[in-house]
């Protein structure tokens, strides 16, 4: 019966931080499916080459006014320089997003992950509705929109470590890249949703885009503060009971740790962002990081633009197809879970996926221009092969050194050492989509072999699967007297 009751609860945590931080990803997506109606494909007669491209201006353009910018979209984004423009969004929300993860991890050590968790999905909400709020009250300044991503950047950062700090506290290292390869299919799953909501209402009030993904966030932030439970021990009148059989001494908490800032646990204090930095692999695995999510979320911000005009279509059909390069994606990080749990070698995974890529990423470019089929097949696999490492890294990588054996079993490190590689993943993160802004007007030739040459110094990091590496153990926490 107990531990009938064990897996229960197990499951239950596994579908639940699935599912909010699946709701963070929906409310993130909007902003690259909406790109392509903030800024109409419009083609100006006097530069179109070939027969193909002056047939498509005529049909975007069947009234033949002027072709004057603000038939183009949205203003601001409706000027010449919107590549620019769009970036500038893409970059606002990734820096404050990579500035705040530093932080995240820190302070989500030393609160209650369920009330953090649950403020940081209101605040989300919030400032996703309030992006789309500027559709409906008709404002054009770009700094309004630029404060609106820095300050979703800025709340979104408590999610992944509160969730990971979760999953890591309810799951032992047996399996644990399958398990997380599974469970972290909820950005992938995210994604797609946020798409295919985002698409509903692109092209008629595309405000409504960020709104209803708002809604939904918010609506699992109280689904988050009333059934979360972040730990597998609980107090109850007053014994602690544990809620898994696995020879885990579970040991009575003192009161004071049930307000708003948690002291010690087991007699240790959260771990110092310097302690965790001294852990084996935090930093190479962190720059690691930087350049496969660099990677990733170029893609993610803006595939569907590239797609808008290569295939020529419109904002809600290439959303749509850019859905394909996560669902790749979520095969991708289970391949990468299961190869790894075999292997006992995260790193060499997490290379060799990286060393596919590269050239997968050429290919792409190369043969996407020939038609839809040729897209539909390249976005499955360079999903599945982009997205492998990543998912690995952020994952069972970084649950791995949140509990290593140089941490003394102290249980309060996993936020701070997750947050410290996403938070270095999150800088490559804020680069790549600014580097797509300003080498895509030249050609998007220029951003795929950007992404190339960062997949490469992906894979100049340390090789951590190394026996004699792993000998090399600090002692961050001797016995206490």
């Amino acid at each position: 019966m107990e531990c009938l009751f064990c897996c229960r609860y197990r499951a239950f945590t596994f579908v639940l931080t699935f599912m909010l931080y699946a709701s963070f990803h929906l409310s993130r997506k909007p902003i690259s499916i909406v790109k392509g109606e903030l800024h109409k494909h419009c083609i100006i007669p006097e530069v179109i080459e070939d027969k193909t491209d002056k047939e498509y201006a005529i049909q975007s353009q069947p009234d033949k006014e002027l072709y004057n910018e603000s038939h183009c979209g949205w203003e601001p984004f409706d000027k010449s320089n919107y590549k620019q423009l769009l970036g500038a969004l893409d970059y606002s929300f990734l820096c404050a997003y990579a500035v705040g993860m530093y932080l995240s991890g820190i302070i989500g050590e030393r609160l209650p992950i369920r009330y953090y968790l649950t403020g940081g999905m209101f605040a989300s909400g919030l400032f996703t509705a309030m992006f789309g709020l500027g559709y409906f009250y008709n404002i054009h300044s770009l700094w309004f929109y630029i404060i609106a991503q820095v300050a979703n950047g800025f709340v979104q950062t408590t999610g992944w470590p509160s969730v990971v700090t979760c999953i890591g506290n309810w799951f032992g290292k047996g399996r644990r890249g399958l398990i997380m390869g599974l469970w972290n299919s909820h950005t992938s799953i995210g994604n797609i949703l946020g798409s295919l909501i985002a698409g509903c209402w692109v092209s008629t009030c595309w405000g409504l885009s960020f709104v209803v993904p708002g809604i939904i966030i918010t609506s699992m932030g109280i689904v988050c503060f009333l059934f979360l439970v972040e730990r597998k021990c609980y107090i109850s009148d007053p014994e602690m009971h544990c809620l898994l059989s696995n020879n885990e001494n579970c040991s009575k908490q003192p009161n004071h740790t049930n307000g708003l800032f948690e002291g010690l646990e087991n007699g240790k204090s959260a771990i110092s962002f310097i302690g965790a930095l001294r852990i084996p692999g935090v930093i190479e695995f962190s720059f690691c990081l930087l350049f496969a999510k660099l990677v990733s979320y170029t893609f993610l911000f803006w595939l569907p633009l590239y797609i808008t005009n290569v295939e020529h279509l419109d904002a809600k059909k290439a959303g749509d197809l850019s859905t394909l390069f996560d669902v790749g994606g979520i095969f991708g990080g289970i391949l990468a879970g299961i190869i790894s749990d075999r292997l006992k070698k995260r790193a060499t995974t997490c290379g060799m996926m990286l060393l596919i890529a590269a050239p997968m990423l050429y290919v792409f470019s190369a043969i996407s221009k020939m038609g839809p089929e040729a897209t539909i097949v390249m976005l499955l696999i360079c999903g599945a092969l982009v997205n492998g490492p990543y998912a690995l890294i952020t994952t069972a990588v970084s649950a791995d050194l949140g509990t290593h054996k140089s941490l003394k079993g102290n249980a309060k490190a996993l936020s701070t050492v997750t947050a410290i590689i996403d938070g270095t993943g999150s800088v490559g993160a804020a680069l790549g989509p600014l580097l797509a802004g300003l080498l895509s007007p030249s050609g998007w030739n220029n951003v795929f072999y950007m992404l190339m040459i960062a997949d490469a110094c992906a894979l100049l990091h340390k090789n951590l699967d190394s026996p004699h590496f792993l000998s090399k153990v600090p002692v961050l926490y001797p016995p206490r007297s």
